[in-house]
């Protein structure tokens, strides 16, 4: 039996749905899907179930550098 982690790569390169592994906490694998109009993170726990948390969005430009250097401001460390 395969773990869901393979079995959801498997299934995400089968619909040709551009997807990124990394790994930020050590309980977790995370999958990050960047679709049109949203952002998904999928969490892969070691027992195989998965939490998964949605960010919709316009995709309209708010801002340019000015914006971006507002950001590093406001989340640095």
């Amino acid at each position: 039996m395969s773990h869901p982690l393979y079995t959801l790569l498997r299934r995400l390169e089968a619909a040709h749905i551009h997807f990124t592994v990394a790994r930020h906490r050590e309980d977790t694998i995370l999958i990050t899907l960047t679709l049109v109009g949203e952002r998904v993170e999928i969490d892969v726990f070691e027992d195989g179930h998965m939490e998964v948390s949605r960010f919709p969005g316009t995709e309209n430009i708010v801002g340019g550098e000015e914006l971006v250097e507002a950001i590093i401001e406001k989340n640095a460390e």
